[in-house]
């Protein structure tokens, strides 16, 4: 039985082999992310002008003439089963090899993709970027653990900043994938080209032999019985061990009785719950940046280019802001008192630079401005994630990625687009709105300044009461047993 519990490393496994698949899992979902997006894919209704000419309608819009309403839904609708899914498989790495949840998840994203391409209305489409989500959620709650667990101590912050990175690279290289493919061939074409791109890796996630993740705990091991059970009507049989007799139907009431104790512990600590504030806060303002950022630059600058000049921005300060970011926390030595201190100092510094961007007139000192500060800001992306990884012990690091997900969209991007319309509405200045904005980067630094001063413990190597308590149980039957015997 231990020797089960202590199977060796697979032989494909090598650190960086393993940062490589997941990022390329990474960089394909935010390809898609960019993809939909794309006018390539996403396309546009039948419009005419003034003289009675008319552009064709295309992509998905065009084909099932979606209204813009209906075509924002589709941009979101992944956020559905994300925001549900996320929690559920955090939940379930407890009790099965995450490895093995990931496959699941990739299978049904690739499905899902596949229905995008094969959709034929609006709701089918709809319902298949939801499921798009729920496959995402498993990756997104799961990945970040596995490569914490396997990068080198000295390294940890730089290789998760190397997997956040897959995120605005990922994003641009799906607009010019959509631009390229939706608009050469077909916006169906490219949804069925990233589901076969995506195919290998849950077929992976099935046939290879699955890593341990720190804080899992085998299945195999909570089917010892305890001497209580034996008596109670459960029996061992063979080599197999374990014979299932009277069990109830509650093993759902256990699961939920699991999560809430697991909740519980999350929302007691206070480093955890500072530090999801923060991100909060910086991601409320980052949502909203995505998504009036092009408008807003073109109404204060006049810009024509304004997509492509906010887009390459946030691309290559993304990218470049997000590796140093990581490589800065590991020179600094990575604790979570020191990520706090980079957190808060990079937010307030890129608040700084930004505020000031936008009360410049001229557009070449906003583009200097602005780029410095987003590199700033982007720098955070890393610290934030180690911190959610290391202020908990290991069984909840899934969780806490997972509610950590589920929490700066519910309460950061998702509402932060429609409530700066609101506030436009009213000021009807693109300037004034784009300064209130980047104002909350200045509580989301406040936050996380609050964090340094909090007791934080690295509880990376924190046993496991799960897998203590089943050490225990392992024991006591072979005891009694032998007692038994004698």
């Amino acid at each position: 039985m231990a020797s089960s519990a202590q199977d060796p490393t697979p032989t494909w496994f090598t650190p960086k082999r393993l940062l490589m698949i997941f990022c390329v899992i990474n960089t394909l979902n935010y390809v898609d992310r960019g993809a939909i997006a794309s006018n390539g894919v996403n396309g546009n209704l039948e419009i005419c002008d003034d003289s009675g000419i008319c552009t064709a309608a295309t992509g998905i819009q065009g084909d099932f003439h979606l209204s813009n309403f209906q075509d924002g839904v589709l941009s979101s609708a992944f956020m559905v089963g994300l925001l549900i899914a996320s929690p559920i498989f955090a939940s379930l790495a407890k009790s099965h090899n995450p490895f093995r949840l990931i496959g699941v998840g990739l299978s049904v994203w690739t499905f899902a993709i596949a229905g995008c391409g094969s959709s034929f209305d609006f709701w089918s489409i709809a319902i298949c970027r939801m499921l798009v989500g729920v496959g995402e959620a498993s990756f997104i709650s799961l990945a970040a653990p596995f490569i914490d667990d396997n990068a080198p101590v000295e390294q940890k912050t730089a290789w998760l900043a190397t997997f956040y990175m897959c995120i605005p690279a990922g994003t641009a290289l799906g607009y010019v994938y959509g631009g390229l493919v939706g608009g050469q061939f077909n916006w169906r074409i490219a949804f069925w080209g990233e589901a076969i791109l995506m195919l290998p890796f849950p077929i992976l996630g099935f046939i290879m032999k699955p890593l341990q993740l720190k804080g899992f705990t085998p299945m195999e091991s909570k089917l010892i019985p305890t001497s209580n059970e034996c008596g109670d009507g459960e029996m061992l049989a063979g080599d197999q061990g374990f014979i299932r007799g009277s069990k109830s139907p509650s093993i759902l009431r256990n699961h939920i009785t699991r999560f809430s104790k697991d909740m519980l512990e999350l929302l007691r600590d206070q480093v955890y719950v500072i530090n999801v504030l923060g991100y909060i806060s910086y991601n409320f303002v980052i949502g909203a940046y995505s998504y009036w950022g092009p408008k807003a630059g073109y109404s204060i600058y006049h810009m024509s280019n304004a997509d492509l000049l906010f887009g390459g921005i946030t691309i290559v300060c993304g990218i470049c802001g997000t590796l140093a970011g990581g490589l800065i926390l590991d020179k600094m030595t990575s604790t979570i008192s020191n990520a706090f201190k980079l957190l808060s100092g990079a937010t307030f510094l890129g608040a700084i630079f930004c505020l000031i961007a936008f009360c410049f007139r001229s557009l070449s000192g906003f583009i200097v401005l602005f780029s410095i500060g987003e590199l700033l800001i982007f720098a955070t992306q890393a610290p934030v994630n180690y911190v959610s990884l290391h202020c908990v012990k290991p069984n909840l690091r899934a969780l806490s990625m997972a509610i950590s997900t589920v929490s700066i969209h519910i309460f950061g991007d998702v509402p932060s687009s429609p409530l700066v319309g609101i506030l436009q509405d009213h000021i009807n200045d693109w300037r004034k709105t784009a300064l209130c904005l980047t104002s909350i980067f200045f509580l989301a630094a406040i936050i996380w300044f609050i964090g340094i001063f909090l007791r934080s413990v690295d509880l990376f190597n924190e046993p496991d009461d799960d897998q203590s308590s089943i050490r225990r149980e392992q024991r006591r039957p072979l005891l009694e047993d032998t007692s038994y015997e004698a």
